[in-house]
């Protein structure tokens, strides 16, 4: 088991969300930046799926109750082990007793913890990842124990780890395909939509990420249609919004833009202030 001794918002377990509910109006979820959780289950041999801890600026303390063999990756917020620097992508055996810290930001937005066999919260759906209204926390918080796969003694030891390819956390570039509604533009917009610097405004979270510089739209109303994570949508005023693993199903604003998978873990990465540039696919 193990221990939230300190908890910031964001802090929660997540999988690779729920697939085949839409129907009834529940969104995906999942791991914000699925690349980075699927690399912790991989290093430590773990499935695809299994559920991690995602942990979103840092800030968290955890303790634990168990000696257990732990991946961390995605952003470096200056893991602690005890009073010992902790390896990014790489496996760690972590003893009984042993404190986990997170601090000063080097990168990114979202650390990935996972544990071999993976998180054993709650399935609901088919998924651990939590949601509100779905599970019975939307976030972890101080005092919360997550209970942990018990195969920790099945896992050879290694020292082995992989590097990561840093413009996955610095570049600017978000690849994207043509959205539904993207030929009902003019176009000025299409060329403005292709070629400017977007910055991420404070109005950004799981479900999206609005943009603050604004896109001329005088498009006629639509019905709502289908939406998922990735989809670019231009509201009346001009405003894009980027949709994440927390989107609704539906949504009635033009759909302009698809983001690529890659690039919605991308963007996963990004925070307030931070600059994206779309790169049109096709």
């Amino acid at each position: 088991m193990i221990k939230v001794l300190h908890s910031q918002f964001g802090l929660s377990v997540q999988d690779t969300g729920r697939k085949g509910f839409s129907h009834i109006g529940v969104p995906k979820s999942g791991a914000m930046d699925l690349y980075s959780s699927q690399l912790a289950n991989k290093l430590l041999n773990n499935h695809s799926d299994d559920a991690v801890l995602e942990i979103t600026f840092g800030g968290c303390k955890l303790e634990f109750l168990e000696t257990c063999k732990i991946c961390i990756t995605g952003a470096d917020f200056s893991a602690i082990i005890n009073n010992t620097k902790a390896s990014l992508n790489s496996v760690i055996q972590v003893e009984k007793g042993t404190i986990l810290s997170f601090g000063k930001q080097r990168f990114g937005v979202r650390t990935y913890l996972a544990v071999k066999g993976g998180f054993q919260t709650e399935k609901i759906l088919k998924s651990r990842s939590q949601y509100k209204g779905i599970t019975s926390w939307e976030f972890l918080t101080k005092g919360s124990i997550l209970e942990i796969s018990s195969e920790q003694s099945k896992m050879v030891q290694t020292k082995s780890k992989v590097k990561i390819d840093p413009e996955h956390f610095s570049s600017t570039k978000i690849n994207c395909f043509k959205g539904p509604e993207y030929n009902a533009l003019n176009e000025f917009q299409k060329k403005a939509l292709g070629n400017s610097l977007y910055k991420i405004s404070f109005n950004n979270n799981r479900m999206g990420y609005q943009l603050e510089e604004t896109l001329e739209n005088q498009l006629p109303s639509m019905l709502t249609s289908a939406v998922l994570p990735g989809t670019v949508q231009l509201t009346p005023s001009g405003k894009l919004i980027v949709l994440m693993r927390d989107c609704q199903v539906t949504g009635g604003y033009p759909r302009v833009l698809q983001l690529s998978e890659a690039s919605i873990n991308r963007l996963a990465q990004k925070t307030t202030g931070d600059a994206i540039r779309f790169k049109i696919l096709c």
